[in-house]
């Protein structure tokens, strides 16, 4: 059974290693400055991929924000939904899961 104490760092872990990624995303976005018409588009296309994986970053922090808050008033592991404890095996699979099995299907 894995300990509060070690699932917040592993939530705080994940955070700071999606927050490094997003500066780097807003880097390479920063960076994109051709005259060429081509190399622009194909640039384009590029920031469009970064784009979805910036947004797919900020939905899991925020995921991991709100799991970090439930332990903090104490129901970290409780099914939001329905009550339920949330087994160990999904939270190791999911440490921000808000939700039980059943519920999340």
């Amino acid at each position: 059974m894995t300990d509060l104490a070690t699932r917040r760092a592993q939530l705080e872990g994940r955070l700071a290693a999606l927050m490094g990624r997003l500066r780097a995303l807003d880097a390479e976005l920063d960076s994109h400055q051709s005259k060429d018409w081509e190399e622009l588009a194909l640039e384009r296309e590029g920031d469009e991929v970064l784009e979805k994986l910036g947004q797919s970053g900020e939905v899991e922090m925020a995921r991991i924000h709100a799991a970090l808050a439930r332990m903090d008033r104490g129901d970290y592991g409780v099914c939001v939904r329905c009550g339920a404890k949330i087994t160990e095996q999904r939270l190791d699979l999911l440490p921000h899961t808000p939700f039980c099995p059943r519920c999340a299907s």
